[in-house]
């Protein structure tokens, strides 16, 4: 396996590699780049996302490029919120427009199943669109992965 095969860290997770974990995911989903994120997914990964089922990085990166194509402006924030073995389960909330202009936070969870490799074979989505006033927004930097001190989900009440 090649370096680009694995994803460290590597289950089994402790709380300090899972919070590395769930932090690595979601900066690489602000970066908004389809081939980037399906990478760290099995050949063969299986998702569940709303009333989508991708099998497979092709397919995660052909449902990725729809949605970013879809939800403008994306901004992301992930948090842990069990682990075990090799399974994290995270909450998140993200906020984006359509191309009319109106904005939506987005929140769900997740459930994620890795290999080995500490690459991702399940990933299952349950996600729920809130409309919101572009005033009612709450994730404000600057396009691509959120600061360092930027407050999470907790911090912002959500």
């Amino acid at each position: 396996m090649t370096t680009e095969e694995s994803r460290p860290p590597l289950p089994p997770f402790t709380a300090e590699t899972a919070i590395a974990k769930v932090r690595k995911a979601e900066d690489a989903w602000n970066t908004r780049d389809p081939e980037r994120v399906a990478a760290a997914y099995t050949v063969d990964s299986r998702w569940r996302n709303r009333a989508e089922f991708p099998v497979g990085r092709q397919e995660i990166q052909e449902f990725l490029t729809r949605k970013w194509a879809r939800e403008l402006d994306y901004r992301l924030i992930k948090e842990l919120w069990t682990f075990g073995g090799n399974r994290i389960a995270v909450r998140f909330a993200y906020e984006w427009h359509d191309d009319a202009g109106n904005w939506y936070r987005s929140y769900g969870n997740e459930n994620w199943e890795f290999d080995e490799h500490g690459l991702m074979q399940r990933r299952f989505a349950s996600i729920n669109d809130l409309p919101i006033k572009e005033s009612e927004r709450k994730y404000h930097w600057p396009q691509g992965p959120r600061p360092a001190d930027h407050p999470g989900l907790s911090e912002l009440g959500l």
